[in-house]
Formats: C-alpha cells, sequence, structure tokens
C-alpha cells in the first residue's frame, strides 16, 4: 500500500472524474503515459484487458453515427480490388 498525498489524491480525482473513469485507472493511465514518454515498454508490465459490453456498444454507436464515405457495396469494392 502506498500512502499519497491529499493533494495527489485530490489531483487523481480530479483526473479520473474528467476522464470518466475510476481513481486507480487514472492513476495508472496517468503513470503509462510518463512511462512511455520515458521509453519504458509498459505494454510487458499489464496483461490486456477486454472491453467490457458497455464500452463495445458505445464503440459501435459512434461507428455508426460517422458518415458513409462510400456509398457502393461491399461486393462492388471487392470487385473493383480485384479488377486492379
Amino acid at each position: 500500500m502506498i500512502n499519497l498525498p491529499q493533494e495527489t489524491v485530490a489531483l487523481a480525482k480530479l483526473l479520473a472524474v474528467a476522464q470518466n473513469v475510476s481513481i486507480e485507472d487514472a492513476i495508472r493511465l496517468a503513470l503509462e503515459e510518463k512511462a512511455r514518454a520515458a521509453g519504458v515498454a509498459t505494454e510487458l508490465l499489464r496483461p490486456r484487458r477486454r472491453m467490457s459490453v458497455e464500452k463495445m456498444l458505445a464503440l459501435g454507436a459512434e461507428i455508426t453515427a460517422m458518415p458513409l464515405l462510400d456509398r457502393r457495396s461491399p461486393r462492388e469494392i471487392v470487385d473493383d480490388l480485384n479488377a486492379i
């Protein structure tokens, strides 16, 4: 257990609220960002986490809301690629 000064805890809470994550995640994300900037390989330190159903649905809704840039059907796109 690490005892942190109140100022640090208050800053972590503000960051957590701003990022809509838990305090622990806010601290971890901030440390990972600093570690990456320092050239430390943080990917080796933690296993990959699975995305929650809520996050998957939110991502799907975000993608669905994007404008359609190519109105061709998937078949037309593949046919055009095969013609190249």
